[in-house]
């Protein structure tokens, strides 16, 4: 039977008594506030795949890439003083959504900020699963978080061609997080040009879809009042990765 290691400084009461001030003050201990944090960790809804994704392991190789950093990292210290939050735009396997990871898990553990990932295909599943008449969730019970936690990550916006329902279920969450001035992060693969002439390197050479077309109109012009759009460009990291694994 093994027994919880009790913090040796406050000996697990989650107190310490600061004697640096006129008088002695009793604060919350560092192990108290590591282990809020760990609890935002887990309730963050991290893929297991990207759980160790931070900005100091963030391989930027191209200006674009340096750039997002840079202003991924100014936004954690700028928060919550901030009235817009991201648009991370790019093609596959250029960061996206390291950097809107890495993001949300500074701001857990360097201020304690509750946040929330979603992939946008998975929140559309989960949704639409609390239609059958065997599930055991409500849809607001699926939308609780999503509308409550302080900074949202919703990653892969259009991946999931839009229909009317799945337009006007986007729009509802996205309006309902600006009008109570919740931050929202997004990530996605599709260009922001209804010009087929305003090309961008690799990441313009999808078939012709823009992210307008993959959202609509209304959505579009609604995330643009929410976020600073930060256009990432480079080489797709996966497939670099992927083809030195195959040499000898």
């Amino acid at each position: 039977m093994t027994t919880e290691t009790k913090c040796p400084t406050c000996h697990g009461t989650g107190w310490v008594l600061d004697t640096g001030g006129a008088a002695p003050v009793a604060k919350r201990c560092q192990c108290f506030h590591d282990r809020q944090n760990e609890l935002l960790i887990e309730q963050a809804n991290i893929p297991r795949r990207y759980k160790n994704c931070t900005f100091k392991n963030f391989e930027g190789h191209d200006d674009s890439q340096r750039d997002a950093l840079k202003i991924s990292r100014h936004f954690v210290k700028n928060y919550p003083a901030l009235d817009v939050g991201l648009l991370f735009i790019g093609s596959c396997g250029v960061g996206k959504t390291h950097l809107a990871v890495a993001t949300i898990q500074e701001l857990i553990v360097k201020k304690g900020v509750p946040c929330i990932f979603y992939d946008f295909r998975d929140l559309i599943r989960e949704i639409q699963s609390t239609f059958t008449p065997d599930s055991t969730l409500s849809e607001s019970d699926v939308l609780g978080p999503v509308f409550q936690k302080d900074v949202l990550v919703l990653d892969e916006l259009g991946a999931k061609r839009t229909t009317a329902w799945v337009e006007e279920t986007v729009f509802y969450i996205i309006n309902h997080r600006y009008n109570h001035k919740k931050i929202t992060i997004f990530t996605s693969n599709y260009p922001d040009t209804e010009d087929e002439e305003d090309t961008r390197e690799s990441f313009y050479k999808k078939g012709g879809d823009t992210l307008v077309d993959r959202i609509g109109v209304r959505l579009r012009s609604r995330i643009y009042e929410m976020c600073k759009i930060v256009e990432i460009g480079g080489e797709d990291y996966r497939r670099k990765i992927k083809q030195a694994s195959y040499r000898f």
